[in-house]
């Protein structure tokens, strides 16, 4: 049993639909018609997958943010071969995962779902179609419209099942509608994933082994479109173009709205905002992220005490010291006695010399 089937089935009736809708205005016969039918059937896909995509977004950008940590990491455990290290760097990455959001399969999810959907229109417009046209109708796909859409042409003899290797009655005209969707194809592409990359990344993400596979994935993604886009059908090429045409407009959407941290669209989007308050004549609000207060306080630097000099320079003996103290505490008690006689207090006798001071002074005279 072939497992495409319920999808062949469900792109062939869908096409069929927008065929049957576009026939209300337009000549059901013409290619143009059976062209835009495709164009409808990637909208839906595309709308369907919504929410995939945008979660695609913010895994690729939580993985290109993650990754000086998951460097960190490698750098870690670099050279260790043993069991226990594998494990625990296994565990670490994850766990920086985990705190970032990030996930590899989420950035490949909506690419693995739209493969199915992809060979669907492939098989039903490469061996479906030409079946159901000598005969055998493949489920809405009649063999009335089947005749229809093999015959139907548009830029003269070019059919959607025409290819540049396999141009059929189209010719030279067939060669160069399919080399001029695979040249848009590759175009729209790379500002994508230049997009992606280069504009949505802080510069700090734009480093190590992860940054340089993007990069990669820049140029290889149009090589791949160069490769195989000659033996696919005009219609297959037609839906391939739109889905890439989709992604570059949802993206810029979301990036626009949403832009990574520390990113040149966050900074034009700053600038937005600015620019529309500077019109209402509002000030311009400062994105400029505040700094990280640490909640451990810091140590206090230690004081340093200078030994006590005399006025030449020299350190000050016991006696030095003890003569200072006197004057000092003399001093004091001097501007507490104006004080007192300033404020009409009687001032305090001036206390009586101690044992200690008499034989200080005793022995002051013998010297």
């Amino acid at each position: 049993m072939n497992p495409l089937y319920p999808i062949e089935w469900a792109v062939a009736w869908l096409m069929v639909q927008f065929h049957a809708l576009l026939s209300v205005f337009m000549d059901p016969d013409a290619g143009i018609t059976w062209v835009l039918s495709i164009v409808g059937l990637t909208v839906v896909v595309r709308t369907l997958i919504i929410p995939l995509f945008v979660r695609q977004i913010r895994a690729s950008r939580a993985m290109q943010m993650v990754s000086p940590e998951l460097q960190a990491v490698q750098k870690k455990y670099k050279g260790k071969t043993d069991q226990e290290s594998r494990q625990k760097m296994a565990a670490e990455t994850m766990a920086l995962y985990k705190d970032a959001g990030a996930s590899p399969f989420s950035s490949c999810l909506p690419v693995l779902l739209q493969m199915p959907i992809f060979f669907g229109l492939f098989q039903v417009l490469f061996r479906k179609l030409p079946g159901a046209a000598e005969g055998e109708a493949f489920g809405p796909l009649t063999t009335e419209l089947a005749r229809s859409a093999s015959n139907s042409t548009f830029f003269g003899d070019v059919t959607i099942a025409s290819s540049f290797l396999n141009s059929g009655d189209g010719g030279i005209t067939a060669k160069i509608v399919a080399g001029l969707i695979i040249a848009a194809m590759c175009a729209v592409t790379f500002f994508t994933q230049k997009e992606l990359t280069m504009k949505n990344m802080p510069k700090a993400a734009l480093e190590g082994p992860m940054a340089s596979t993007q990069k990669m994935m820049l140029y290889m993604l149009p090589f791949i479109y160069v490769i195989t886009g000659p033996a696919m059908p005009i219609g297959v090429l037609v839906y391939w173009l739109t889905t890439n045409v989709w992604t570059f407009v949802q993206q810029y959407i979301v990036i626009r709205a949403t832009p990574t941290p520390g990113s040149d669209a966050e900074k034009e989007r700053h600038a937005r905002i600015n620019a529309k308050r500077e019109k209402k004549g509002l000030e311009p609000l400062d994105f400029t992220p505040p700094k990280k207060v640490s909640e451990e306080p810091e140590p206090e630097a230690p004081i340093r005490v200078q030994p006590s000099k005399s006025k030449g320079g020299k350190k000050l003996s016991d006696e030095e010291k003890l003569e200072r103290a006197r004057e000092l505490r003399a001093k004091a008690a001097e501007e507490r006695r104006k004080a007192q006689e300033e404020s009409g207090e009687t001032p305090a006798p001036p206390p009586s010399a101690s044992p200690l001071n008499k034989g200080a002074k005793k022995k002051k005279r013998k010297k």
